[in-house]
């Protein structure tokens, strides 16, 4: 069956949706011997698809893989870095390293926690779409003391790069004299949001750590917490539970998801 290329590629773990749109627009995707065009569709048990020279066989298909992470400091969310320093990818054992996984959205090099690492990329795609809000819940170390104003202020949404941020949870765990811990739960991930939001709040951020995506905790109820570089791989129930909150038709946790692209 013929589908579109940069799908073929999210499915086969060669590379997230958007990323394969990227390697074809770089002409490093061939098929049949001739540069593909973005949108064009192959069907990889007839046609002859390459990436970097490189033949996709039918049979390299891997199986999807799903992990949570608790990223470290100093660790970038990527697959690689010219300059040569960790990635997430660099914490798996060799085995997974070779199934073309990669992390679905990032955090920043100086923040910590739940990170969501998988080869399927058509549930990349939908989970870092902007239609879908999917909670991500974190706990923020702040300097000195917000004020109840602030707090208000944050919630609501504030002003960045001219649009203003989507209303937030923002509540106030503990304090001392010298800084504030927050729960921050928000619905939209733009780039070091939480970050530049404290900034202009006047409350720089000390320890920001992710705590949960959806449903998916670092400390699932009864268990311990995840320990920090460490990973394990997603219940059935987990999984089921990601896809729903991006199905146009969702189903009750634990319950069967029917699997299918979501229109653009």
């Amino acid at each position: 069956m013929s589908e579109r290329i940069q799908k073929i590629l999210s499915q086969w773990g060669v590379a997230s949706r958007r990323q394969a749109e990227t390697l074809i627009l770089e002409g490093r995707v061939r098929l049949n011997g001739e540069i593909a065009i973005l949108g064009q569709k192959a069907d990889p048990t007839h046609d002859r698809l390459e990436v970097d020279g490189q033949m996709i066989q039918p049979t390299d298909r891997p199986q999807f893989v799903y992990l949570l992470l608790n990223k470290p400091i100093g660790v970038l969310s990527t697959c690689a870095d010219p300059q040569g320093r960790p990635t997430v990818i660099d914490l798996l054992p060799r085995s997974f390293q070779t199934q073309g996984i990669y992390p679905v959205g990032r955090l920043d090099a100086d923040s910590t926690g739940a990170l969501l690492l998988t080869n399927d990329g058509d549930l990349t795609f939908n989970l870092t779409h902007p239609r879908h809000h999917v909670p991500k819940t974190y706990q923020v170390w702040v300097k000195g003391q917000p004020t109840d104003e602030i707090l208000h202020q944050w919630r609501k949404g504030v002003s960045l790069d001219g649009q203003k941020t989507l209303p937030a949870k923002v509540v106030m765990i503990k304090r001392s004299a010298s800084k504030t811990l927050l729960e921050v739960v928000l619905i939209e991930g733009r780039n070091r949001q939480i970050r530049r939001v404290a900034d202009m709040l006047g409350h720089p951020v000390l320890k920001l750590h992710r705590v949960s995506i959806g449903a998916l905790r670092l400390a699932p109820v009864g268990s311990a917490s995840l320990p920090l570089g460490t990973y394990r791989s997603l219940s059935r129930v987990e999984i089921d539970d990601l896809k729903s909150r991006v199905s146009p038709n969702p189903s009750p946790v634990g319950g069967t998801v029917k699997e299918k692209r979501l229109g653009l």
